[in-house]
């Protein structure tokens, strides 16, 4: 049997055949299916399309936030702290690079590895939001006028940023490698441990710290175009994480056999390797504390969040009793309405970046 009929079907380049079957929806699976990936509909998934649907509604572009305000804060030397400048430039230096590794994982490896078209539609769009995120952070540092080559360079030269891109790495280069192919048990945890890497724990853990941060000045009417900016990305981010958990969630009703016990101590361990790497960015980028602000209160605040991260894919809970110290983040990843933290308020996302604004 050739490779080409062993994965007929999984690609959409597939040679066409005349007359063949039209897919039905039981025809559809996330992953090995061998239905033909060009036919759209009848949707299985409309979960999958209708988070296509919201991403689109939630447009936007980073050039429409006014940066004037945080360029004349940064520019005056006594309008910023050493520590709130470390903050903001150890974030862009980690997201500026972050954002192109989901990037590159989604369109090099886990697209072509993802058999079902309404999610495939879902990941061309979420590819799109990482370029634009990696354009927000461009545009910060143009507009700030920082050094774009140290900034950009942060991840191999600042140890605890390069830590967790290293983390990642290893968790994206089996789905590049163009011999690796799904359909065996073994394989298909290898792709089901690697969405894990990247959705829960890279995009829901690895981002909280630098998130908070950057909003809690924010909240202090303190660099709040680039605070703006990080509000629109975490609500994408937000969109990102629930997509890539329904789509963890359906591969193990697919797939039980994939849910072992092993892999669950697997994930649960790479969860908390997760916690322990974001809790160093933390102490590492507060060594004092600020904002009111400190690395133990993050502590607190990843182990929260990990809690919900494990709950939301069927795993047992690893931090009995911990709680959020920033209950204000919740608001703001709400999906539905914005809470008014900065100069103006979203009321209502709109298509085609037509969005709506209202002063205070």
């Amino acid at each position: 049997m050739t490779a080409a009929v062993n994965y007929g079907g999984v690609t959409g380049l597939e040679s066409l055949e005349m007359g063949a079957a039209r897919v039905q929806v039981d025809d559809k699976k996330i992953i090995n299916c061998r239905a033909d990936l060009n036919q759209l509909v009848p949707f299985k998934y409309k979960w999958a399309w209708q988070k296509y649907l919201d991403a689109c509604a939630n447009h936007w572009m980073p050039n429409e936030i006014n940066m004037a305000a945080d360029v004349a804060l940064w520019k005056d030397p006594h309008g910023l702290t050493a520590d709130e400048r470390l903050i903001i430039e150890r974030s862009l230096g980690f997201f500026s690079t972050a954002d192109s590794l989901v990037a590159n994982n989604l369109v090099l490896a886990v697209y072509r590895h993802i058999t079902n078209p309404e999610c495939r539609q879902y990941l061309l769009r979420q590819a799109f939001e990482e370029a634009l995120h990696t354009h927000a952070y461009q545009y910060v540092i143009e507009s700030l006028g920082m050094n774009e080559a140290e900034v950009f360079n942060m991840y191999r030269e600042i140890p605890s940023v390069a830590r967790k891109a290293a983390w990642s790495l290893k968790y994206t280069q089996s789905l590049g490698d163009p011999n690796f192919h799904t359909g065996t048990p073994e394989n298909d945890q290898r792709l089901l441990r690697d969405l894990i890497a990247f959705y829960v724990i890279f995009e829901g853990i690895f981002f909280y710290v630098g998130f908070t941060q950057v909003l809690s000045m924010g909240r202090r009417n303190k660099m709040t175009g680039t605070a703006e900016q990080f509000q629109y990305i975490l609500r994408d981010e937000s969109m990102h994480l629930n997509f890539g958990i329904d789509v963890i969630n359906q591969i193990k009703i697919e797939n039980p056999h994939l849910w072992t016990e092993e892999f669950k101590k697997e994930a649960i361990a790479m969860i908390r390797e997760g916690v322990e790497l974001e809790y160093v960015y933390a102490v590492d980028t507060m060594p004092r504390g600020i904002l009111g602000l400190n690395a133990e209160m993050f502590k607190d605040y990843l182990q929260f969040i990990a809690n919900r991260r494990c709950a939301q894919i069927g795993l047992t809970q690893e931090y009995p009793g911990a709680t959020n110290p920033f209950p204000w983040m919740s608001e703001i990843m709400d999906l539905k309405k914005e809470k008014n933290f900065f100069e103006t308020r979203v009321i209502e996302y709109q298509t085609g970046g037509a969005l709506s604004w209202e002063d205070d």
